[in-house]
């Protein structure tokens, strides 16, 4: 079972409450779960929710936009990754974040691709970065999600979940960079107020739900439109 796992939460410090606001006619959520259940090769799609009363809206929006939710640690997210593995029975858990509303299917099908094609334990397009940041992917293996939780007690590795597997002896990874131009400067993610004004400005020249614009598509709308990048330039 291949099974992609968006963690979400209420509670940025930066932005809170930004997966459920409205990013031109639908939740933030609602592009990251249409684009998640488009990937090729998966299976299903599930939110990785804390597992405090204040995310039981959020649980409660995932459910209803057709995701499975598994809940568990707000600061543990790499155990509450490994909840939601077990509890979907995947064999394959590929990563993505809630702050990735533009994630391009292709893209990141192309990392579920290589990491299978090459019998990979950890495959991303984040390690070195050359895509936007927003395009974000991983992939690995559940026996190496396995391993992670049961060897590394280091709170940065549980709180962002994957450092362990980008460094741990004995693991095979893999990375997918882009041919051409290094564009990892560009910023498509979800952190600030910002960062809205941009991915709303961006989408308005792309079709609206359940039309997915491509990386390519929505490259070429940043492309025409200079003064898009100076609406979250700076920001880290």
């Amino acid at each position: 079972m291949k099974v992609v796992v968006i963690q979400a939460r209420t509670g940025s410090s930066r932005l809170p409450g930004k997966v459920a606001m409205d990013l031109n006619g639908a939740p933030v959520l609602a592009h990251v779960i249409a684009r998640a259940a488009a990937i090729p090769g998966v299976d299903r799609v599930c939110c990785a929710i804390p597992d405090r009363v204040e995310d039981d809206p959020l649980a409660e929006l995932a459910a209803k936009l057709g995701a499975a939710v598994a809940r568990g640690s707000e600061s543990d997210v790499l155990d509450r990754y490994l909840n939601a593995a077990r509890r979907m029975d995947a064999d394959t858990v590929m990563r993505v974040t809630s702050d990735c509303p533009v994630l391009d299917p292709e893209v990141s099908g192309r990392v579920l691709a290589e990491f299978e094609g090459q019998g990979a334990d950890y495959a991303s397009n984040v390690d070195p970065r050359s895509w936007p940041k927003g395009l974000d992917t991983e992939v690995f293996s559940r026996a190496a999600l396995e391993r992670a939780a049961a060897e590394t007690a280091d709170p940065y590795d549980r709180e962002h979940v994957t450092p362990y597997l980008r460094r741990a002896a004995g693991m095979k990874r893999v990375n997918v960079a882009r041919s051409g131009a290094d564009l990892s400067a560009w910023r498509w993610t979800l952190d600030y107020e910002e960062d809205l004004a941009f991915l709303r400005r961006l989408l308005s020249e792309a079709p609206p739900l359940p039309g997915l614009a491509s990386f390519e598509d929505l490259r070429r709308v940043y492309e025409a439109d200079p003064a898009l990048a100076r609406i979250n330039a700076g920001l880290i």
